[in-house]
């Protein structure tokens, strides 16, 4: 149906109540319904190489369902069940798909993120106690299976490493290549306690019908994890019914069976398996995946426009680095067929959605959601009014509260007032958000809202925008950073006595990890010193800072901690003058002020450069700008 606005949410929650929706109980029930409406339609489209020519795999939805049953089977046969853990480590391919579901339909799947170091991986695999681990074979340009080789070695509860060889995607010659310059694993890196095998040949030994029973009810289907910056990181539990939720919600209001949907999003993240992956088995839209690493994916950007002619994609999924890195390039190919495209996981600068939709004449819908909520919360009317900027408006379902705590207990915010996003839906699991009880404490308002940490406001329309964040995260593209450990890093430094993380403003990505430090009274290390002293002791990359000041005295609060509001401040200072100067504007930024409703601004003073001008330079970051008083 049409999703123009408040009325089309009120109208649809006023039909029935969620619990009186016919949704099936189980992903494997939901895939077997679609298999059986659209057999021969096509599921998933996934390609090695980024060319538009270049051979790609197709499975239909009967195909998939086969698969899936197989990979459910092949799981259980292996000891996984319906408590039980399997985890995969993988780039994207159609054998990663058919284990996210294979996995969700034996037992609980869970997606671990290949570009975490092998302790973080570890880290993950004993929080949740996984028996299966589904990963690569060596294989040229990337240390995926040896880093989880050494992260297998620390999790004693894996018995079984199937592993996925990516050289049945190429052709000759280079399939014939591969086998001679495939990286070596050695013999101790293959583990006593854990079996290797080959996951499609065990696949092609296992029945196309269920050989056990489906489950009866709901349950949990999936552990995501979030961050996995710090020691141990949080495992967010997700059941069938929020996986259907999101499943519904894009069936409904966004795809159809005659959609094709290009999603070059990693498959360990909620926004691909949630929201894209399960609106695509509930609606029997068609899915292309190109390249393991979608965006990150050799040429994937050089040829994007020609992947969407090739594959006539009506819907693109994306993230705002992804925008910029698409709007450096011309648009060369015929996209006509595209309605619309979404946008999520981190704010989007005006300037970038306006030249998006210049240049190919569609508009960018923007949406929030979160990892501890099964993702979807809200989004700009797909049919109706976009506020560029804002994230639309709560979905069918999914209650949002604006609440401030008070000596009364918490307190509901009024139209334009800041103050935490609290959300209750069907993918919130009240009680039980994270594997370790104790994370799911004061993590809750009126026990059933999830507090997200992120600071926010409704306007008069309804419509939610996020101002900032309380729990302070810095995120990188998408990727959430943990600041403590930036700071934990630098506080084990000799000469360093407060150090203090933050995220600076990016054109490309949003925000990136730049970090101040205080020294010891009489210590001498430089700054270059210590980035170094950052890239040996931060053990994930994307937190490594990429700007580090050495103040005489950090600002601090009155009972001593690093008040972090005058660092951004001073990061936004810094790098939108660093932008205006190597553009050649005169504009200067000259001080930024916290707006109540907007957050930070930025205040200007124009020295004789047109609005145009500094917007056509600052319109690349998120935080707003204005002419100085």
């Amino acid at each position: 149906m049409a999703f123009a606005g408040i009325e089309d949410k009120a109208k649809l929650e006023q039909e029935m109540s969620w619990e009186d929706r016919d949704v099936p109980v189980t992903f494997h029930q939901l895939l077997t319904r679609t298999a059986k409406k659209y057999p021969n339609n096509a599921a998933a489209s996934f390609q090695l190489m980024s060319g538009p020519t270049d051979p790609a795999e197709t499975l239909t939805w009967s195909q998939l369902l086969d698969k899936v049953t197989q990979a459910a089977n092949l799981f259980r046969s292996l000891g996984v069940g319906e408590k039980d853990v399997v985890a995969y480590v993988l780039p994207n391919s159609n054998e990663t798909l058919i284990t996210m579901m294979g996995g969700a339909v034996a037992g609980i799947v869970n997606p671990i993120n290949p570009l975490l170091e092998p302790e973080q991986i570890a880290a993950i695999l004993r929080e949740t106690g996984a028996k299966v681990v589904v990963t690569l074979k060596p294989f040229p340009k990337t240390d995926v299976a040896q880093k989880v080789a050494e992260a297998v070695r620390h999790a004693p509860s894996v018995n079984t490493v199937l592993e996925i060889d990516l050289n049945r995607y190429l052709t000759p010659p280079k399939s014939w290549i591969v086998p001679f310059v495939r990286p070596k694993m050695a013999d101790k890196e293959h583990l006593a306690h854990a079996d290797y095998k080959s996951l499609n040949r065990e696949l092609a030994k296992q029945p196309t019908t269920l050989a056990f029973e489906d489950s009866k009810e709901d349950r949990v289907a999936c552990y995501f994890h979030t961050g996995g910056t710090t020691g141990m990181p949080k495992v967010a539990q997700h059941k069938y019914s929020g996986m259907m939720y999101n499943a519904w919600l894009g069936g409904t209001l966004m795809f159809g069976a005659e959609d094709t949907v290009i999603c070059p999003l990693p498959l360990f993240h909620v926004f691909a398996c949630h929201v894209i992956v399960m609106a695509a088995v509930q609606s029997g839209a068609h899915v292309v995946f190109p390249t393991p690493a979608g965006y990150r994916g050799d040429g994937v950007f050089d040829n994007f426009w020609k992947l969407i002619e090739r594959w006539k994609v009506s819907f693109i999924i994306t993230v705002p680095t992804a925008i910029s890195a698409t709007m450096q390039r011309p648009v060369d190919a015929d996209i006509s067929s595209v309605k619309n495209a979404f946008s999520g996981s981190a704010p989007l600068p005006l300037e970038l959605f306006r030249r998006f939709e210049e240049a190919t004449g569609v508009e960018i819908v923007e949406g929030y959601g979160m990892t501890e909520a099964t993702c979807l919360v809200s989004c700009n009317p797909v049919d109706g009014d976009k506020k560029v900027g804002s994230v639309g408006i709560p979905l069918p379902y999914t209650d949002v509260k604006i609440l401030l705590d008070s000596p009364e207990g918490p307190k509901e915010c009024g139209v334009d007032q800041i103050g935490e996003i609290c959300i209750s839906n069907p993918g919130v699991f009240e009680g039980h958000t994270y594997t370790e009880v104790d994370k799911n404490k004061d993590l809750y308002h009126f026990d059933t809202y999830l507090r997200s940490g992120d600071l926010g406001r409704f306007d008069e329309d309804g419509y939610l925008w996020i101002t900032g964040r309380a729990k302070d995260l810095i995120i990188r593209g998408g990727h959430n950073i943990d600041p403590a450990e930036i700071e934990e890093a630098l506080l084990g430094h000799s000469a360093v006595a407060f150090a203090g993380a933050i995220g600076q403003p990016d054109a490309h990505a949003g925000e990136v990890p730049c970090v101040y430090v205080e020294l010891i009274d009489g210590a001498s290390v430089t700054e270059a010193e210590l980035k170094e002293y950052c890239s040996v002791h931060i053990h994930e990359r994307a937190a490594h800072p990429k700007h580090l000041t050495i103040l005489d005295e950090l600002p601090k609060t009155a009972v001593g901690k690093v008040f972090k509001p005058d660092l951004r401040k001073d990061a936004i200072i810094r790098i939108y003058n660093e932008a205006l100067e190597k553009s050649g504007s005169a504009a200067r930024v000259v001080s930024v002020v916290d707006d109540k409703k907007r957050g930070l601004v930025a205040q200007l003073d124009p020295n004789g450069a047109t609005d145009e001008d500094v917007n056509s330079v600052l319109g690349a970051f998120t935080q707003q700008w204005e002419r100085a008083a």
